[in-house]
């Protein structure tokens, strides 16, 4: 029987390529956006992939989001909470709004995720968490403070949620990317790009279907020791 994924943020950017991978895998995949009906709906034409619109940062919108997927899906096997977003600024300029902004989604936004599924993965001893964090949250980073404080936390989440759900059939993982060729990154100017790209020892930008080959393997049936750990995909840029 197929298993059933929700990919949050999964229409688009690195979302978008785990979203294809796990339906290539057979998962029954379900994508949420938070605002750009257009780029969502393209995604659907393009690959079949349901997508559902909710706010991961309000947990009443989230619970009643999951709902739905799993009535039109399926109980909800995998979850990859990747949805996230930046409020970059030196911290003398950074303002409470742009603090909790980030903390909202990238840090709440995955208990918000994740909680709703917790207790129907306990009872059918099956799930797997999977938490797109990042290398800024290893390393930290200038004019970053609020989205690396998150992205930290979230490896903090996955080491906790592996303790508590390791006799239930859960785990909980973490991958980290480095700087990956997604819109937002090739967005940038060629001379800031290229000055990414020279502290990358592999020389290059890692690929959005580099992070999604990560995720498809930790929702497998073959990563069911792997549990509290996080995979750093950042072209030797950074090491733990």
């Amino acid at each position: 029987m197929a298993r059933t994924a929700l990919v949050t943020g999964g229409s688009r950017g690195i979302g978008a390529a785990i979203s294809k991978a796990l339906k290539a895998e057979g998962c029954n995949v379900a994508a949420t956006f938070a605002g750009n009906e257009e780029a969502a709906a393209a995604f659907t034409a393009e690959t079949g992939i349901a997508t559902y619109k909710w706010n991961v940062a309000d947990y009443d919108e989230s619970k009643a989001g999951i709902e739905k997927v799993e009535a039109d899906l399926g109980p909800i096997d995998i979850v990859v909470a990747n949805a996230g977003i930046t409020r970059d600024v030196p911290f003398h300029k950074m303002t409470p709004q742009q603090w909790h902004d980030v903390i909202d989604t990238n840090l709440t936004g995955v208990f918000n995720t994740v909680h709703p599924v917790w207790p129907g993965m306990r009872e059918r001893k099956f799930g797997r968490v999977i938490v797109i964090s990042s290398i800024n949250g290893q390393k930290g980073q200038f004019a970053q403070v609020n989205y690396a404080a998150t992205k930290a936390g979230d490896l903090g989440i996955v080491k906790s949620l592996a303790q508590e759900g390791a006799r239930a059939g859960i785990t909980a993982n973490a991958i980290c990317p480095g700087y990956i060729a997604t819109e937002m990154v090739m967005a940038v100017p060629e001379k800031v790009r290229d000055s990414i790209i020279a502290q990358i020892p592999a020389g290059r930008l890692g690929e959005p279907e580099e992070i999604a080959r990560c995720v498809t393997f930790l929702a497998s049936d073959d990563a069911g020791f792997v549990n509290g750990s996080t995979i750093s995909a950042n072209g030797a840029q950074f090491f733990v």
